[in-house]
């Protein structure tokens, strides 16, 4: 009896991991579009050449937030998360991308800021790294220090479109807030709050079931004020129409009456 509970609980446990693997594997590919969902506004940005309106915070959230991640994934902190560490790392790289292009067709102010907070993000993630691989030498106390930190700044990193959501109640206009960017950060959250809660890890199942909540408020903030954004534009176009089929009065000289 003892060995039939035995061979079913190794049966569990593999269906787990298997189970795991699975989500981990979607999660991968969900959060590989979520980096790759502003690519249409880096295209806007790059043809205009300008920024506008658009804010770096959600960029400079994920960069720190990627590089955390990474260290956490390390096997040398918490070992079996490799789909962590790949995913993480292609996104910190992506998000170095679009840094790039925000310092190029941003203002000088905004360069300053961008650079004095990448800078401090490097720093930082340089030394956690370095105290917590050369002074703490268990994992499972570099896991809980290094987790504790990610859940901060996966909080910070869903939380920073906050701003944005503010923008689009206050002029009931979605046009700045990426559609795709709020599909799939809450995909993105879904997914890997079931990833942890397969085989319960508390610093992934934290951080993403709040990500979950704060992807669910921006669709709906879409749902509420895509109709009136809808109007605005074509209003704005309209206007503009206008003023380009109006052609100015020529220009008269005095002299010409003499």
């Amino acid at each position: 009896m003892e060995c039939v509970c035995k061979q079913i609980y190794k049966e569990i446990m593999f269906s787990r991991e298997v189970a795991r693997t699975v989500v981990g594997i979607i999660g991968n590919i969900i959060s590989f579009v979520l980096f790759l969902s502003p690519l249409p506004t880096f295209y806007g940005i790059w043809k205009k050449k300008a920024v506008e309106q658009y804010s770096p915070v959600p960029y400079l959230a994920t960069f720190v937030n990627c590089g955390l991640w990474v260290l956490y994934g390390l096997p040398m902190v918490h070992p079996h998360s490799t789909l962590v560490v790949t995913i993480n790392g292609t996104g910190f790289v992506i998000e170095i991308i679009y840094l790039s292009i925000f310092l190029i067709f941003s203002d000088y102010k905004k360069r300053v800021k961008i650079v004095v907070v990448v800078v401090a993000e490097c720093i930082f993630l340089a030394v956690l790294a370095l105290l917590v691989l050369t002074l703490v030498h268990d994992t499972k106390i570099r896991s809980t220090i290094v987790g504790s930190i990610c859940i901060a700044g996966n909080v910070i990193m869903y939380a920073s479109p906050l701003s944005v959501m503010k923008l689009v109640i206050k002029t009931r206009s979605v046009e700045y807030m990426p559609f795709y960017l709020s599909v799939f950060s809450f995909l993105n959250g879904v997914c890997w709050t079931s990833y942890a809660l397969i085989r319960f890890d508390p610093f992934v199942a934290a951080p993403n079931g709040i990500g979950s909540l704060f992807g669910l408020a921006q669709l709906l903030l879409y749902a509420t004020f895509y109709r009136s954004t809808k109007k605005m534009m074509a209003e704005r176009k309209a206007q503009g129409e206008v003023g380009l089929s109006v052609k100015p009065a020529p220009h008269t000289n005095i002299q010409d009456g003499v």
